[in-house]
């Protein structure tokens, strides 16, 4: 073993994810990743003054070559493997229709209020709508109590839907684990999920962070991954089926998918985002109904959170405060969604729910050529109020790769003092974009160059993200890229709340 000094520059936690690179070898599943920091043999550095002096040289000269300065972000050199992504084929077993007349399929819960308290449970019969009652308990053997629900079907250019069902369960303990079923009068299937804990500002809990999944073999290894790293509920910024990229709208990928993701969302709820790909606005197929399907099949508790729409909405999960905002319904000045949302800031309580988390599908900060920039009314509009609220994190989707952002905010602009250049801010969100769950369009891979200053980390590839609480003060963020092993986080991070502890937490 050679004597060696090493050199760690301020961004090893970071660089320490980057590899492969241009013409490199793809690491192997479960492989070790190697440490990206700087060797240097001691042997060869002279007397220890000498020594110091070179190190402090070679340091700068491994900062200057990283990317400018201390402040400096990183773009992966990581590169996929160049392969087209390709929806699986109809007849894949994730596709599967259950066995039995009219079984219930396309499973799916999200949270019913803002308390954790209440279940909204959604299905689908396809030959007659049989029940709608939800039979649930906390004994499988024993399901004693009844909620009923109703159905509902719609119709789009030549395709008619099955029948949809959404039934609340309400009065639920908080913590506790239920069985379910439904499907009475046919076939019945059995399922279960866990309620969140009651809200309080040290209550430790692990959300997954997905979007614009789509349904190809990427999308079911990002599934895959987010299943085996074990989250309590997931946070979805938008774009679910990508049915409207196939011929006229074929509504039948609305089936598919949502049988595709059943064996997650079953189980656990997910806090629903729209993105554009549920628009699914045609008037050249005489549809102008926007988001006519994606309405029909995934409610959200917006009533109980006083929204007028079911775009905008919020909960309360744990110790997270959760805005969920729509980047394709009308949010200028005095609309609903702009009165909802300045509203629901002031009720925001940090000493119970002291994170305060928003999705969005458009990104505000985005450095990638594509879709840039589209978020960008929506940031002019809102940003100032999310850096005096204190918000911890904006989640979007859209750009079909990853970045995270420091802590930054764009709100001195007056048009006249040419102050347009986002600039750091302790009381800012940290902005991450997690639109790479692997849908059919592929990935975005055209970086803006030199990365901005805003912008921390970026990397093109497809992976999905959880952001794991501890307490009031601390949080763990976490990115894992597909083509590593499901535990292997290609970016992590330790956020400190900018309520309780508003620390510098760029430099983890």
């Amino acid at each position: 073993m050679c004597d060696c000094v090493y050199i760690y520059p301020r961004q090893w936690a970071v660089a320490s994810s980057v590899e492969g690179g241009e013409g490199g070898g793809q690491r192997k599943q479960g492989q070790r990743k190697q440490s990206s920091r700087a060797k240097v043999s001691v042997s060869m550095m002279g007397p220890l003054p000498l020594r110091r002096r070179r190190v402090g040289v070679l340091f700068l000269a491994l900062v200057l070559l990283g990317g400018g300065g201390a402040d400096a972000g990183t773009t992966s050199s990581y590169r996929r493997k160049l392969e087209a992504t390709v929806e699986m084929p109809l007849d894949a077993d994730v596709f599967r229709v259950p066995p039995g007349y009219n079984a219930p399929q396309q499973v799916h819960i999200t949270l019913g209020d803002q308390e954790g308290t209440a279940m909204i449970v959604s299905w689908v019969t396809a030959n007659e709508p049989g029940s709608s009652t939800v039979a649930y308990g906390e004994d499988l053997a024993r399901m004693e109590r009844r909620a009923d629900g109703a159905h509902t079907r719609y119709d789009y250019f030549n395709y008619t839907s099955g029948f949809i069902h959404h039934c609340t369960l309400r009065n639920l303990k908080h913590a506790t684990k239920y069985y379910y079923a439904m499907g009475f009068g046919h076939t019945v299937r059995t399922f279960w999920f866990t309620t969140p804990p009651k809200p309080g500002p040290d209550v430790p809990f692990k959300f997954g962070l997905i979007g614009d999944l789509g349904q190809t073999f990427d999308s079911n290894i990002t599934l895959s991954h987010y299943e085996s790293n074990g989250g309590d509920a997931v946070l979805y910024v938008g774009d679910l089926s990508y049915a409207d990229n196939h011929p006229l709208h074929d509504n039948n990928r609305w089936d598919t998918w949502a049988r595709f993701v059943e064996r997650s969302v079953a189980y656990q709820p997910w806090v629903w985002t729209a993105g554009n790909h549920e628009l699914d606005f045609a008037p050249e197929l005489g549809e102008t109904t926007p988001f006519k399907p994606f309405a029909h099949r995934y409610p959200t508790p917006y009533r109980a959170a006083g929204s007028t729409e079911p775009f905008w909405y919020s909960v309360k999960v744990a110790s997270a405060h959760v805005v969920v905002l729509a980047s394709y319904s009308a949010y200028g000045k005095y609309t609903p969604q702009w009165a909802w949302l300045q509203a629901e800031l002031a009720r925001v309580d940090r000493k119970t729910t002291p994170w305060l988390v928003v999705l969005t599908h458009s990104p505000w900060y985005n450095s990638n050529n594509y879709h840039y920039m589209e978020g960008e009314t929506m940031r002019v509009q809102f940003e100032r109020w999310l850096v005096d609220a204190k918000v911890d994190l904006v989640l979007a989707g859209h750009v079909h790769s990853y970045e995270r952002s420091h802590r930054v905010s764009n709100v001195a602009y007056d048009i006249v003092n040419g102050k347009s250049t986002p600039v750091r801010n302790a009381d800012a969100p940290v902005y991450v974009t997690i639109g790479d769950g692997g849908n059919i369009e592929g990935i975005a891979d055209n970086f803006t160059r030199p990365q901005p200053g805003y912008s921390a980390f970026r990397e093109a590839s497809f992976g999905h993200a959880t952001l794991d609480i501890k307490n009031r003060t601390h949080a763990y963020y976490s990115w894992h890229r597909n083509h590593d092993g499901a535990k292997v986080v290609a970016d992590g991070v330790w956020f400190t709340n900018r309520y309780w502890m508003p620390t510098d937490d760029d430099t983890n």
